[in-house]
């Protein structure tokens, strides 16, 4: 009988897992697409990561020749709007180009506990701002499988920038069949106009809003 319900305890147990996005120096101050006080949820994120039985981490990881990226497009500027590949597609600036500084994480970030870091956006023909696909939805990052074989259950989501690649990994991850919850003092968005329209759409699938005091 002991055996039985230690057997039933580990299969109910919460697995949560910590998931960063992107805290690279490209979207913190002073990077080619920063986020306005993109580092000051880092020491939120340090404190934070202890809590949980798992820690992964993403990485924009783009190359040189990224179509993302308006210099890739003559005549066109940062923040224009073009179809790439039957998706629209914002451009940006150049960004965590692969084995740059701007693609490092920013120097304040512990990494100590980071089981694994998942890159993302390599694919010169389509964007990835999600942590689990490409914005396609045809390249796996092999994220979810990952987190499944460890057994988590539930993710916590932070990082940069919240509109935009928090955003996406969470609704992916809510498709994938995990609980997911971001965390909003560990996250900062690019827009604020645009993080305050995707709220809702969040919660409508499931999604959850917590303060890091709430997790601990």
């Amino acid at each position: 009988m002991n055996a039985i319900n230690s057997s039933e305890n580990i299969k109910c147990r919460v697995m949560r897992a910590l998931v960063i996005v992107d805290v690279q120096n490209d979207f913190t101050p002073g990077g080619n697409l920063e986020v306005a006080h993109g580092d000051i949820i880092i020491p939120t994120i340090n404190n934070i990561q202890k809590y949980f039985d798992l820690v992964v981490a993403t990485q924009d990881w783009h190359p040189q020749t990224h179509k993302s990226f308006a210099s890739n497009h003559p005549g066109k500027k940062p923040f224009d709007k073009i179809m790439l590949n039957g998706l629209e597609q914002i451009l940006w600036p150049d960004h965590c180009i692969q084995g740059s500084y701007g693609a490092d994480f920013n120097p304040l970030l512990e990494t100590e506990l980071f089981s694994a870091i998942f890159r993302k956006g390599m694919n010169p023909e389509v964007d990835s701002y999600s942590g689990f696909y490409d914005n396609d939805h045809k390249i796996s990052t092999g994220l979810a499988g990952y987190l499944k074989g460890k057994g988590i259950t539930d993710l916590y989501f932070c990082g940069l920038a919240a509109d935009i690649c928090v955003y996406y990994s969470i609704m992916d991850s809510l498709k994938e069949g995990f609980r997911a919850t971001l965390i909003e003092d560990a996250s900062r968005p690019l827009s604020k106009e645009v993080y305050a329209s995707i709220g809702q759409n969040l919660l409508k699938n499931g999604g959850q809003f917590k303060n890091s005091s709430d997790i601990l």
